[in-house]
């Protein structure tokens, strides 16, 4: 009678401790699901916002653009005041030093006015500065966006690499047992089980090696995340694509370059920015000015006004001279830093898109031949193996080559994403 109320309970526990055991396992995949690192993309965005290095550049920029209307302004004007015959001679007066109450006072309010054009050549200067600051914040960003990128295909492969080696060890424990099977059957030496097992040895320490290359990447991109060294990334799901060869043509990515490079785009700005300097120099052969207007005070009353023009004489031509030729050297010398960045860039443009073609054909002939044949070539060493037709060594060595195709594919894949975000960091942009 107590056999159906007891069998109910026992039913309700077992579906709750499934479910329970369930949730436990999708409890990883939910904590992930909050973490930066599934995708390249997410970690670009969280970089972003949070690098401090990025962030200091641009703060820089911005204090640089905030420089531009001061350098245009006029100066600020300047108040004197004389207080004439404070001892007040020849008047029935102790000395005083109220303006009302003295022989006179005259005020002078002077206003400094450079010569024509100085103003707008100093503004043309700090507004090629403020380019310069904006070129290496953008300089500052590609170089971070492309370290990022490579560390991220670091960490995928060291990831990728990992299982693969964790899948050929599950493989090579599988060989024990046959191997075990028929040296109980007295089929194969000793031998074979201990090289099994030297294999499996080999494999776990080159597990260690992994494991240890993936944490390094994982705390290189957290530092450049701004998040704690030891900070927990997501698995990551996937590589970027690679772009067609047809988007790779050198002739149209060196024009990409030469147009959106920020380390050329700043260097076009210092040598706009050493062009008006030296305009201005030249302008300093000019005097500037000094304008006064001066109402004097005689008692309570304003009955006399003075006007003043001051300037100064440009006499010391031999100091101008040195000046202009030192700033026709500055201009020199930021067209050749110019030339010599743009012609590193473009060899460094030529040097990786070689080497990331080099990487898909690698990447090509692994996937679509070696691999494939790999395969074939284990599968018959395994069934010629269990035949007795094949010795152990044999039938390692296929493993072995399956292993390293796979491998091969990895690091073809990885050189790829490395030498697809040199080119980015470049062009200054995304492919």
């Amino acid at each position: 009678m107590r056999t159906k109320p007891y069998l109910k309970p026992d039913k309700a526990g077992g579906l709750r401790a499934a479910a329970l055991i369930l949730a436990l396992a999708a409890m990883p995949a939910l904590a992930d699901q909050g973490l930066p690192g599934a995708s390249v993309e997410s970690l670009l965005e969280l970089a972003r916002s949070r690098n401090p290095e990025f962030a200091a550049m641009r703060h820089e920029a911005e204090a640089a653009s905030e420089r531009i209307y001061p350098a245009g302004a006029l100066p600020d004007p300047t108040l004197r005041t004389e207080l004439r015959d404070i001892t007040n001679q020849g008047m029935d007066a102790s000395p005083n030093l109220l303006p009302g109450r003295i022989g006179s006072t005259k005020y002078t309010l002077i206003q400094p006015v450079p010569f024509w054009g100085k103003r707008d050549l100093k503004r043309e200067v700090a507004k090629a500065e403020a380019n310069q600051a904006q070129g290496r914040a953008a300089a500052a960003w590609a170089e971070l966006s492309a370290r990022i990128k490579t560390a991220y295909a670091l960490y995928y492969s060291a990831t990728r690499a990992e299982m693969l080696t964790r899948e050929n060890l599950d493989l090579t424990e599988n060989l024990e047992k046959i191997t075990l099977a028929r040296y109980a059957n007295g089929l194969v030496p000793q031998q074979d089980a201990i090289r099994a097992q030297v294999e499996q040895t080999g494999m776990r320490s080159e597990l260690v090696a992994l494991e240890t290359e993936r944490h390094h990447a994982m705390v290189k991109l957290n530092a450049l995340l701004k998040r704690p060294a030891m900070a927990h990334l997501a698995e990551p799901e996937r590589l970027r694509p690679i772009p067609a060869p047809a988007r790779l043509d050198y002739l149209a990515l060196e024009e990409r370059l030469r147009a959106r490079n920020p380390q050329l785009f700043s260097e076009e700005a210092r040598v706009a920015a050493a062009e008006k300097n030296r305009e201005l120099v030249y302008k300093n052969r000019y005097p500037d000015f000094n304008l006064g207007l001066s109402p004097i005070q005689t008692g309570n009353r304003f009955n006399e006004w003075e006007l003043m023009i001051e300037l100064n004489i440009p006499l010391q031509q031999e100091s101008r001279r040195s000046q202009e030729r030192e700033a026709q050297a500055m201009l020199g010398a930021a067209e050749s830093r110019k030339e010599a960045t743009q012609n590193q860039l473009l060899a460094d443009l030529s040097e990786n898109l070689s080497a990331l073609e080099s990487a898909r054909r690698v990447e090509t002939l692994v996937r679509t031949s070696l691999l494939p044949q790999a395969e074939l070539t284990f599968k018959a060493a395994l069934a010629g193996y269990e035949t007795g037709k094949l010795d152990f060594a044999t039938l390692l060595d296929a493993q072995r080559q399956i292993r390293k195709a796979r491998l091969d594919e990895l690091k073809a894949l990885t050189e790829a994403q490395m030498r697809l975000a040199e080119i980015e960091r470049l062009l200054g942009e995304d492919l």
